[in-house]
């Protein structure tokens, strides 16, 4: 089983993997060996954060001053939720 996702978990792209913004179709993607994923504005703008050197509580802190006009709590919950997901997809990786 992983180690569970906290506020002090550092969280950085799977190796080979990369976040790029793709012009024709407006959204970021998540490239990979095999492929590709789209990814919603959300996702773009957690993953885009995740330098395997923020702890995830800093990321939010970074999404919660760009999106001043988000309900206090939601951007918090909302990057967890994601990052638990996207760990259990194997898109990133977290210590």
């Amino acid at each position: 089983m992983a180690a569970a996702i906290r506020g002090t978990s550092v969280c950085r792209l799977r190796p080979g993997w990369r976040l790029q913004w793709e012009e024709a179709q407006q959204r970021h993607v998540l490239l990979y060996p095999e492929g590709m994923v789209q990814l919603n504005d959300t996702a773009g703008a957690i993953l885009g954060e995740l330098d395997g050197q923020r702890d995830v509580e800093a990321v939010i802190g970074l999404l919660e001053a760009r999106y001043p006009e988000a309900p206090a709590g939601a951007i918090g919950q909302d990057v967890h939720d994601f990052l638990v997901e996207a760990a259990q997809q194997g898109w990133i990786q977290h210590d």
